[in-house]
Protein backbone atom coordinates (compact mmCIF):
# COMPACT_ATOMS: atom_id res chain seq x y z
CA UNK A 1 0.00 0.00 0.00
CA UNK A 2 1.25 3.33 -0.91
CA UNK A 3 -0.05 6.66 0.58
CA UNK A 4 0.90 10.81 0.50
CA UNK A 5 0.44 13.49 2.31
CA UNK A 6 -0.70 17.02 0.96
CA UNK A 7 -2.03 20.19 2.04
CA UNK A 8 -6.17 19.71 2.53
CA UNK A 9 -8.34 21.28 0.64
CA UNK A 10 -11.86 22.78 0.65
CA UNK A 11 -13.45 19.53 -1.21
CA UNK A 12 -11.38 17.14 1.58
CA UNK A 13 -13.10 18.73 4.74
CA UNK A 14 -16.00 16.08 4.70
CA UNK A 15 -13.39 13.53 4.86
CA UNK A 16 -11.14 14.75 7.35
CA UNK A 17 -13.94 15.43 9.35
CA UNK A 18 -15.53 12.06 9.27
CA UNK A 19 -11.27 11.08 10.42
CA UNK A 20 -11.69 13.21 13.18
CA UNK A 21 -14.83 12.54 14.88
CA UNK A 22 -14.60 8.80 14.22
CA UNK A 23 -11.41 9.43 16.57
CA UNK A 24 -13.35 11.31 18.83
CA UNK A 25 -15.83 8.81 19.26
CA UNK A 26 -13.88 5.63 18.96
CA UNK A 27 -10.86 6.26 20.62
CA UNK A 28 -11.15 9.34 23.03
CA UNK A 29 -14.48 8.02 23.66
CA UNK A 30 -15.36 11.75 24.16
CA UNK A 31 -17.91 12.20 22.11
CA UNK A 32 -18.22 15.37 20.07
CA UNK A 33 -17.48 18.15 23.06
CA UNK A 34 -18.08 22.08 21.26
CA UNK A 35 -15.55 23.78 23.57
CA UNK A 36 -12.94 21.48 22.73
CA UNK A 37 -13.88 19.99 19.01
CA UNK A 38 -15.28 23.29 17.04
CA UNK A 39 -12.77 23.52 14.41
CA UNK A 40 -13.82 19.81 13.56
CA UNK A 41 -16.64 21.43 12.68
CA UNK A 42 -15.40 24.22 11.08
CA UNK A 43 -12.12 23.18 9.20
CA UNK A 44 -12.03 25.57 6.58
CA UNK A 45 -12.34 28.53 9.26
CA UNK A 46 -10.05 26.89 11.25
CA UNK A 47 -7.54 25.43 9.01
CA UNK A 48 -7.64 25.98 5.75
CA UNK A 49 -7.98 30.06 5.59
CA UNK A 50 -5.54 31.45 8.39
CA UNK A 51 -2.28 31.72 6.79
CA UNK A 52 -0.38 30.42 10.02
CA UNK A 53 -2.27 27.27 10.33
CA UNK A 54 -2.29 24.34 8.17
CA UNK A 55 -3.90 21.08 8.01
CA UNK A 56 -2.82 17.69 5.89
CA UNK A 57 -4.36 14.76 4.91
CA UNK A 58 -3.02 11.35 4.37
CA UNK A 59 -4.59 9.91 1.44
CA UNK A 60 -4.17 5.96 0.59
CA UNK A 61 -3.53 6.17 -3.74
CA UNK A 62 -5.11 3.33 -4.57
CA UNK A 63 -8.39 4.57 -3.43
CA UNK A 64 -7.97 8.03 -3.02
CA UNK A 65 -9.57 7.60 0.72
CA UNK A 66 -8.29 10.14 3.10
CA UNK A 67 -6.83 8.18 6.02
CA UNK A 68 -5.26 10.11 8.60
CA UNK A 69 -5.07 13.88 9.34
CA UNK A 70 -2.93 16.79 10.91
CA UNK A 71 -2.70 20.00 11.69
CA UNK A 72 -0.65 23.24 12.96
CA UNK A 73 -2.51 26.04 14.48
CA UNK A 74 -1.03 29.25 16.49
CA UNK A 75 -2.96 28.81 19.09
CA UNK A 76 -1.25 27.81 22.70
CA UNK A 77 -3.20 25.26 25.48
CA UNK A 78 -5.98 27.75 27.36
CA UNK A 79 -5.90 27.88 31.19
CA UNK A 80 -8.74 26.37 32.36
CA UNK A 81 -8.72 23.21 31.99
CA UNK A 82 -4.98 23.22 31.19
CA UNK A 83 -3.06 24.41 34.15
CA UNK A 84 -1.84 28.17 34.20
CA UNK A 85 1.55 27.54 33.88
CA UNK A 86 1.22 25.53 30.94
CA UNK A 87 -0.70 28.02 29.17
CA UNK A 88 2.02 30.91 30.18
CA UNK A 89 4.64 28.59 28.71
CA UNK A 90 3.26 28.59 25.25
CA UNK A 91 1.13 31.65 24.69
CA UNK A 92 -1.12 31.72 21.36
CA UNK A 93 0.61 33.45 18.39
CA UNK A 94 4.20 32.11 18.90
CA UNK A 95 2.94 28.82 19.65
CA UNK A 96 2.51 26.32 16.99
CA UNK A 97 0.33 23.52 18.09
CA UNK A 98 0.53 20.05 16.82
CA UNK A 99 -3.40 18.77 16.75
CA UNK A 100 -5.49 16.26 15.06
CA UNK A 101 -2.90 13.92 13.95
CA UNK A 102 -5.38 10.81 13.91
CA UNK A 103 -4.95 8.07 11.53
CA UNK A 104 -7.42 5.08 11.17
CA UNK A 105 -6.79 2.35 12.80
CA UNK A 106 -6.67 0.01 9.88
CA UNK A 107 -3.82 2.02 9.04
CA UNK A 108 -1.40 2.56 11.74
CA UNK A 109 1.95 1.64 12.38
CA UNK A 110 3.19 2.26 8.83
CA UNK A 111 4.87 5.32 9.24
CA UNK A 112 1.72 8.02 8.37
CA UNK A 113 2.05 9.80 11.67
CA UNK A 114 5.47 10.49 11.80
CA UNK A 115 5.45 11.55 8.35
CA UNK A 116 2.72 13.75 9.16
CA UNK A 117 4.44 15.13 12.47
CA UNK A 118 7.98 15.92 9.95
CA UNK A 119 5.62 17.61 7.17
CA UNK A 120 3.75 19.89 10.37
CA UNK A 121 7.45 20.68 11.50
CA UNK A 122 8.23 21.74 7.83
CA UNK A 123 5.07 23.91 7.61
CA UNK A 124 5.95 25.88 11.02
CA UNK A 125 9.61 25.84 9.93
CA UNK A 126 8.45 28.05 6.57
CA UNK A 127 5.60 29.75 8.24
CA UNK A 128 8.68 31.41 10.78
CA UNK A 129 7.73 33.56 13.82
CA UNK A 130 6.93 30.39 16.42
CA UNK A 131 9.00 29.99 19.49
CA UNK A 132 7.97 26.84 20.61
CA UNK A 133 5.68 23.20 18.80
CA UNK A 134 3.54 21.85 21.52
CA UNK A 135 1.09 19.31 21.59
CA UNK A 136 -1.04 17.25 24.49
CA UNK A 137 -2.14 13.21 23.96
CA UNK A 138 -4.39 11.31 25.81
CA UNK A 139 -2.51 8.41 26.85
CA UNK A 140 -5.98 6.37 27.10
CA UNK A 141 -5.59 6.61 23.28
CA UNK A 142 -3.88 3.37 21.92
CA UNK A 143 -0.18 3.82 20.82
CA UNK A 144 -0.22 7.57 21.53
CA UNK A 145 1.89 8.17 24.62
CA UNK A 146 4.33 5.48 23.62
CA UNK A 147 4.78 7.24 19.90
CA UNK A 148 4.93 11.03 21.26
CA UNK A 149 7.94 9.91 23.98
CA UNK A 150 9.61 8.84 21.29
CA UNK A 151 9.66 12.04 19.17
CA UNK A 152 8.70 14.84 21.87
CA UNK A 153 10.01 16.21 25.48
CA UNK A 154 7.72 15.59 28.15
CA UNK A 155 6.53 19.12 29.60
CA UNK A 156 3.69 18.15 31.99
CA UNK A 157 2.24 14.51 32.91
CA UNK A 158 -1.38 15.35 34.51
CA UNK A 159 -1.57 11.96 36.24
CA UNK A 160 1.13 13.29 38.92
CA UNK A 161 -0.81 15.90 39.87
CA UNK A 162 -2.95 16.39 42.62
CA UNK A 163 -6.20 14.93 41.50
CA UNK A 164 -5.01 13.76 38.20
CA UNK A 165 -6.02 16.88 36.30
CA UNK A 166 -7.33 15.74 33.34
CA UNK A 167 -5.20 12.81 32.41
CA UNK A 168 -3.57 14.36 29.87
CA UNK A 169 0.41 14.69 29.08
CA UNK A 170 1.69 17.70 27.53
CA UNK A 171 4.86 17.57 25.18
CA UNK A 172 7.54 19.96 23.31
CA UNK A 173 9.06 19.88 20.25
CA UNK A 174 12.46 21.28 19.54
CA UNK A 175 11.30 24.42 17.10
CA UNK A 176 13.00 23.57 13.40
CA UNK A 177 14.19 25.90 11.13
CA UNK A 178 13.53 26.64 7.72
CA UNK A 179 15.39 24.43 4.71
CA UNK A 180 19.28 26.25 3.68
CA UNK A 181 19.29 28.09 7.06
CA UNK A 182 22.16 26.30 9.52
CA UNK A 183 20.99 25.31 12.65
CA UNK A 184 23.50 26.42 16.39
CA UNK A 185 25.78 23.86 16.49
CA UNK A 186 24.75 20.65 18.66
CA UNK A 187 21.31 20.70 16.87
CA UNK A 188 19.69 17.87 15.25
CA UNK A 189 18.44 18.21 11.75
CA UNK A 190 15.03 18.59 10.36
CA UNK A 191 13.96 16.70 7.22
CA UNK A 192 11.13 17.16 5.22
CA UNK A 193 9.64 14.75 3.04
CA UNK A 194 6.14 15.07 1.03
CA UNK A 195 5.49 11.06 1.69
CA UNK A 196 5.47 8.72 4.25
CA UNK A 197 8.54 7.60 6.38
CA UNK A 198 10.05 6.83 9.10
CA UNK A 199 12.21 10.34 10.03
CA UNK A 200 11.39 12.02 12.99
CA UNK A 201 10.83 15.96 13.56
Amino acid sequence: MSYLLRTAASADADAARSVMLDTVYGDLRSGYVPRWHRDIIDIEGTYLRPARRTLLVAVDEASGTVVGTGAVRDQGPQAPPNPPWIAERFPSGSTAQLCRIYVRPAYRRLGIARAMVRELCAFVAEAGGYEAVYLHTDPAVPGAEPFWRALATEVCDERTLPGGGQGIVHFELPVPVPAGVPRPAGAGAVTSATTVGTASC
